[in-house]
């Protein structure tokens, strides 16, 4: 099948290459009808790209796929890209996005609500957040109010906090210094850039969609 395709192209990829790649070596004398979902799914990503286009449309590639033949995918569009082929690519996997794409543009309800690179969405509004242990119960209000304006804290377990807003040495040394003067230490600090998916929920709220 992969091999009629590139017949249809001056100048296609090496079919044999394709079928490496993404893992259908052993499959390669298989009926399409016998190939499963994921396998289905490679094969016609193959046929996408054996043609060398110049520009891709891939909706959902890597939907239903088990991680390693996402990881798979990943690298063949990451060797598209460096070939210096345009990819537009609609995703629902913000890891997907945020690993693969040069520029994301984040739609709700069919408008477009957030765009710019991952980077420049993920420093947004902040863009991180330290997460620490401590005793359970300290008031988060007061802790926010020791804080520079803008600056959110949540106990989001038991014993566990989170401060929302730009990690410097200064905020550092006022979070643990309130938690010495509360009496108590604080354990386990992390310091994290938000994700993408955490730039996604917050624009898109967290509610199920039907």
């Amino acid at each position: 099948m992969l091999r009629l395709v590139a017949a249809c192209s001056a100048n296609p990829l090496d079919p044999a290459w394709l079928v490496d790649v993404l893992g259908l070596a052993a499959s390669a004398r298989t009926p399409f009808k016998r190939l499963s979902g994921g396998q289905q799914q490679r094969l016609a990503l193959a046929c996408a790209v054996v043609g060398r286009p110049e520009l891709v449309f891939l909706d959902e590639p890597t939907a239903g796929l088990d991680p390693q033949a996402r990881r798979l995918v990943w690298d063949l569009v990451a060797a598209l890209r460096r070939d210096g082929v345009a990819v537009l690519l609609t995703t629902h996997l913000m890891e997907e996005a945020e690993a693969l794409a040069d520029r994301v543009v984040i739609v709700d309800h069919g408008a477009v609500v957030a765009a710019g690179t991952p980077a420049e969405l993920t420093s947004g509004g902040g863009g991180q957040e330290l997460r620490f242990r401590a005793r359970t119960g300290m008031d988060v209000d007061a802790l926010a109010k020791a804080l520079p304006a803008g600056y959110r804290a949540a106990e989001t377990t038991a014993g566990r906090y989170v401060v929302q807003g730009r990690i410097d040495p200064h905020v550092l040394s006022a979070i643990t210094g309130w938690c010495a003067g509360q009496g108590a230490l604080a354990d386990d600090v992390q310091v994290a850039r938000r994700s993408l998916e955490d730039v996604f929920l917050d624009l898109t709220g967290r509610e199920l969609r039907s």
